[in-house]
């Protein structure tokens, strides 16, 4: 008799290749798969199967003997064999090494997947060939200076050589700032910041770098760009209380560069309600202010893409209904795979489906796996604190870091970003016993969003430097291995094409359009 067993794994999806066409029929085959040393699903292959309490949904297919078994998220792999030897005729042999294959594979500690190295050149062919643009990088002004900038290889996530060491094409800068006060002095001082970042965005792409990085504001500039060998800076504005109660800073901040805004961040703004409401059920304007109508209106007029990231769910159906042009979610991810506020419900993502929009699907550890990254986060907080009290910093919670000032928040990042690289050392040693979130649960949320969107309307992105970051993909020199693991769950380079780059920049067209239309059609009344 002839047996084989193939069994890999692509990303975190587990492929069981078994091709038994001979085996004997009295001897019944189980297949176990473990995730974390616990029993996670179980298929019986040429015997009535498990009883429904053991069996949770694996996909089974059968061709001519040969059986493949697909499920995600495994870490570890068993095959075992329940029969009596007695009333088998199965080789003894063959018994033995299934048996020993379940004890290796089995064993205490989670084994390395080792990727094709066919599959790894593959991969680097579709990188260097589509192009890649993540459309959500924060930043402080700080490190747009003569003496400090990003020319050189900071300790911050995202840099000109951060980009070129891992192909990463386009970064869309982020001109952040954070809640204040609703009332003239806030609007004046969160202004004030705004035409800082914008300012220093222009500087770098125009004075310090204009040889290395260009601003782009339309979808062939992108293109027209990167065909001149540079990379491209684009314009996000995240949270549009610097608005004030203008209306005209919109086209302001259109005329700067501003390509995509959000109307709210953590805290209720003038113009719509935060997804942070959800903590105390405490709203402001129970979904989009009238103002928020109104910017929203003028955004479409100008040609802005309106951004959903942070406000609250009503907000969001506000926005549905009221844009003219598609939206987009520039960091978030799958509330149906991690009960986050931040991310997106099934119910949204059919409405969004039927709206035109697209999901960029962020790398941010807590949105992806709350559970791995809560474990994982207290282990790696206890190492940190004892590098950081050595270093003379303090560590501080995460609801304290939300009370700073944009700036201070900023710096506080970067200081603590220091202490996390002293610590790598450390981590390596930890990851061995706690699983991080990595760049397999970000795919997984790709996936998730592509099942009930389409291909068409899902894209990527990493908030690098304002929280983001994950094992695998933990700042720009690292971005091939999002489409390493795109390439091993089966995309074409077509598909990486269109969530790397083509989804967004397809939508940021529509949005223009519609703004052409909306202009052509005020000045003909």
């Amino acid at each position: 008799m002839n047996y084989s067993i193939f069994i890999y794994l692509q990303g975190f999806y587990l492929r069981a290749h078994l091709n038994f066409s001979n085996w004997p029929a009295n001897v019944p085959f189980l297949l176990i798969l473990c995730y974390e040393k616990r029993l996670d699903s179980a298929a019986i292959l040429h015997f009535p199967r498990l009883p429904d309490t053991a069996c949770t949904g694996q996909a089974i297919s059968e061709k001519n003997g040969s059986f493949s078994i697909q499920r995600p998220k495994f870490k570890q792999v068993l095959i075992a064999l329940q029969t009596s030897m007695k009333n088998s005729n199965l080789p003894r042999t063959v018994v033995l090494s299934l048996l020993s294959l379940s004890i290796s594979a089995c064993g205490e500690q989670p084994t390395e997947a080792v990727t094709d190295p066919a599959i790894i050149e593959k991969a680097k062919g579709i990188h260097e060939r589509v192009i890649t643009l993540d459309t959500h990088n924060d930043f402080r002004t700080s490190n747009f200076t003569e003496e400090t900038n990003y020319t050189q290889d900071l300790e911050t996530q995202v840099t000109l050589p951060k980009m070129e060491a891992g192909g990463l094409d386009v970064s869309w800068l982020i001109v952040y700032t954070g809640q204040g006060e609703l009332n003239d002095e806030g609007y004046a001082k969160a202004y004030e910041n705004a035409m800082d970042k914008f300012n220093a965005i222009h500087w770098l792409t125009t004075e310090k770098a204009a040889d290395k990085i260009e601003l782009a504001v339309t979808s062939d500039e992108v293109r027209d760009i990167i065909a001149r060998g540079k990379k491209v800076a684009m314009i996000g504005v995240e949270n549009a209380y610097p608005i004030g109660t203008d209306i005209s800073n919109v086209k302001k901040f259109y005329d700067l560069g501003a390509r995509y805004m959000s109307l709210a961040h953590n805290g209720h703004s003038q113009l719509c309600d935060s997804n942070t409401g959800e903590q105390d059920s405490v709203w402001l304007h129970n979904g989009v202010s009238e103002l928020g109508k109104e910017v929203i209106k003028e955004m479409n007029k100008w040609g802005i893409m309106v951004d959903i990231s942070h406000p609250s769910k009503k907000a969001i159906l506000d926005m549905i209904e009221f844009s003219e042009a598609p939206i987009i979610a520039s960091h978030s991810s799958a509330r149906g795979l991690c009960d986050h506020s931040r991310n997106i419900d099934d119910e949204l993502l059919a409405l969004l489906k039927e709206q035109g929009a697209v999901i960029q699907t962020v790398a941010f550890s807590s949105y992806l796996n709350t559970e791995k990254h809560e474990a994982f986060d207290a282990a790696r907080t206890e190492v940190e604190k004892e590098v950081a009290a050595a270093e003379g910093f303090e560590i501080i919670p995460r609801s304290e870091l939300r009370k700073m000032e944009a700036d201070d928040r900023m710096k506080y990042v970067e200081e603590y970003r220091k202490i996390r690289n002293l610590a790598k050392p450390k981590m390596e040693a930890l990851k061995a016993k706690i699983a991080p979130v990595d760049v397999a649960d970000f795919v997984d949320h790709i996936d998730y969003l592509v099942d009930r969107m389409g291909i068409a309307q899902v894209g990527i992105s990493s908030d690098f430097d304002g929280g983001g970051g994950i094992d695998g993909w933990s700042d720009a020199s690292e971005t091939f291995n999002v489409t390493l693991e795109l390439v091993k769950r089966g995309y074409t380079e077509e598909q990486i094409g269109m969530l790397w780059s083509g989804n967004l920049l397809r939508v940021l067209d529509e949005v223009q359009a519609v703004a052409a239309a909306i202009q052509a059609r005020e000045n003909n009344i």
